[in-house]
């Protein structure tokens, strides 16, 4: 009685190889666009943006204030602190005289230790480090939440504000600047009005992990 041979196994096509993988790096990045990235910035009381507004005022008003004859304008300096309560007045989620000096409720501070350093998201967060602007945002994409880093350099050129990205992120995915580029610039050509400086200010950069504003 002839032997019988075990026919060999199949092997999986190259092609279907290719395909799995595929497959399986478009999850992950889907993953990672999806999925909610570490905040630029802990989230803040209220009392803390209360003080924020309350010192953002100030320095406004030095901004504002004429320069003394003969005296070179000193460069006005805010902190990330300030740029969040503002973020907060213009959200609504703080009241726009910035008064508020009630300490913490324990029930406030539990929903921040709960937060494990996530933020709510329901404003912008834009931090400063180093002399780069960093920012993070919420965006909608077919009905989902998607997260927004972005990381760069601020400045100004002809009375307006210009920003120069070097890190682009969408959740946790790095996107090269460079395919990111060329359309933030036309979105900021196209809301130029927004970007153009007070009359009075000549300069605004980051540096020392603060907002740096010059006087004329």
């Amino acid at each position: 009685m002839p032997l019988k041979v075990a026919p060999p196994p199949r092997k999986l096509p190259v092609r279907g190889i290719i395909s799995l993988v595929t497959l399986a790096v478009a999850l992950g990045a889907l993953y990672l666009v999806l999925h909610q990235p570490k905040p630029v910035a802990p989230p803040r009381t209220q009392v803390a943006l209360a003080a924020g507004a309350q010192s953002l005022r100030t320095k406004v008003e030095q901004l504002s204030a004429p320069a003394s004859d003969g005296q070179p304008a000193e460069p006005v300096h805010i902190t990330s602190d300030e740029v969040a309560a503002a973020l907060a007045q213009a959200a609504g989620t703080l009241p726009a005289g910035g008064t508020s000096t009630s300490p913490a409720t324990s029930d406030e501070a539990k929903a921040i230790a709960a937060m494990d350093g996530v933020p709510t998201m329901s404003e912008p967060i834009v931090t400063f480090e180093g002399d780069q602007l960093q920012g993070q945002f919420v965006s909608e994409v077919a009905g989902k939440k998607v997260y927004i880093t972005v990381k760069g350099h601020l400045g100004a050129k002809d009375g307006y504000a210009t920003f120069e990205p070097t890190e682009f992120k969408v959740g946790d995915l790095n996107v090269p600047v460079s395919l990111v580029n060329d359309a933030l610039q036309k979105k900021m050509l196209e809301d130029r009005d927004k970007l153009k400086l007070p009359d009075s200010v000549s300069d605004v950069h980051v540096e020392n992990g603060e907002l740096v504003v010059t006087k004329k």
